[in-house]
């Protein structure tokens, strides 16, 4: 044999060896400056896996009792999500539908003890996690540190943004201005994809509160919606659901805020979960399952809440907004009322000619109205010389407009 030659089948193992040593030394690499490779697909929106281990459902449940134990009396009650299974649904039904191109960032609200979170960042999601309780902080942050920028923690409240006050707004409660220069999202024409995606799951003592909120929000631009087509996927209770999607003649579900969000969003159901699939806060780690007689209610429903692009088009504007709101809580106020009525108390449309030209019947109830007509008769109305504002009481806005969480 001569020497310096390497033996039968050395050669292979020499390329094994070298392969290990370069893909050690290059390690420190991928977890500090990108190659240019990686660097393209984060500018793309679409994130490597970090390889995150997900906790087990019990492993949460110690993290969440860990904040028990410094938590306030009187604190509201939350839901997380402890199960890795539901968090991986969860993720899938958040990323479906997602086109070709960079994606929209990721605002989490109130992630707890981080299942979701590390699902989400495992399938290259870009998260902003907005956590109110700061006691989960820590272990936020630890895993904020550990990654190079996909995961973003801020200490607020999503479901208190743009309070009502004067002055300082005290942290968890934020402004959305502040939110998104921090995340650093820029407004967008409404005509534009949606520039961020909202995932959270709406305390349930407070429900229909925020989705008024949100409401008054979307139709007036602001808040979130100062930004663009901001997309909610939030979970809500069945009952909720059922009212936001009822349809016309239904005397238990059809409520004015059922029209207005039919009429400003698309709204997709995304996915329905037993109560019991969710981890609480309560110390005697009860459901605390809201109870509905007229309604069924045995799940959480994953909704996606996507502002439609046509919204403002033809007569319905921001500036408008607050007076159609206020025309359809009128009419649901007593949903057995017929529409010409309604009319006729406005001293609007005496003769019926307005409803004649939209193909309303006369005496058709005001809970058989689709949302469409609706803001059809708003709109011929906008249009029509005998509309006036005399019937617009501003006291009477204020009352359901200055709703402060």
């Amino acid at each position: 044999m001569l020497a310096g030659r390497a033996p039968p089948g050395a050669a292979g193992c020499c390329r094994r060896l070298l392969a290990a040593a370069l893909a050690a030394g290059l390690r420190p690499l991928l977890c500090g400056l990108p190659p240019c490779w990686q660097a393209a697909r984060r500018a793309a929106g679409q994130w490597p896996s970090p390889g995150l281990r997900v906790p087990g459902a019990a492993e949460a449940e110690r993290l969440v009792q860990q904040t028990q134990r410094v938590q306030r009396a009187g604190t509201s009650l939350r839901r997380f999500i402890a199960c890795p299974q539901l968090a991986r649904t969860v993720q899938r039904c958040l990323q479906s539908g997602a086109g070709p191109g960079p994606q929209p960032v990721l605002l989490e609200c109130a992630p707890g003890p981080g299942i979701l979170t590390r699902t989400l960042l495992n399938a290259g999601v870009r998260v902003v996690a907005l956590e109110n309780n700061s006691a989960f902080l820590p272990n936020l942050q630890s895993l904020e540190n550990s990654l190079d920028g996909q995961l973003k923690v801020i200490y607020g409240d999503f479901f208190r943004l743009d309070p009502l006050v004067t002055g300082t707004v005290k942290p968890p409660a934020m402004c959305s201005d502040k939110l998104f220069e921090t995340i650093g999202v820029e407004a967008v024409p409404w005509s534009a994809d949606v520039p961020v995606r909202v995932f959270g799951i709406i305390p349930q003592k407070k429900e229909r509160i925020i989705l008024w909120r949100l409401l008054f929000a979307l139709y007036e631009c602001n808040s979130i919606y100062k930004y663009g087509r901001a997309e909610l996927n939030i979970f809500v209770s069945e009952k909720e659901y059922k009212v936001l999607t009822a349809k016309p003649g239904d005397a238990k579900a059809y409520q004015a805020i059922s029209i207005l969000w039919q009429v400003g969003c698309e709204i997709q159901l995304l996915h329905m979960e037993p109560w019991s699939s969710f981890l609480t806060n309560l110390k005697n780690r009860g459901l605390s399952v809201p109870k509905s007689m007229r309604l069924p209610n045995d799940h959480l429903c994953l909704v996606r809440l996507t502002p439609r692009q046509n919204l403002f088009a033809g007569g319905l504007k921001p500036t408008n907004s607050s007076t159609f709101i206020f025309m359809v809580k009128q009419c649901l106020g007593k949903p057995t009322s017929r529409v010409t009525d309604r009319l006729n108390s406005w001293s609007l449309d005496s003769d019926g000619k307005l409803l004649r030209e939209l193909e309303i019947p006369k005496n058709a109830a005001t809970r058989n109205l689709y949302p469409e007509d609706y803001r059809r008769l708003f709109e011929a109305l906008q249009n029509s010389n005998m509309f006036t504002e005399t019937w617009f009481h501003d006291e009477v806005l204020d009352s359901i407009r200055n709703i402060n969480l």
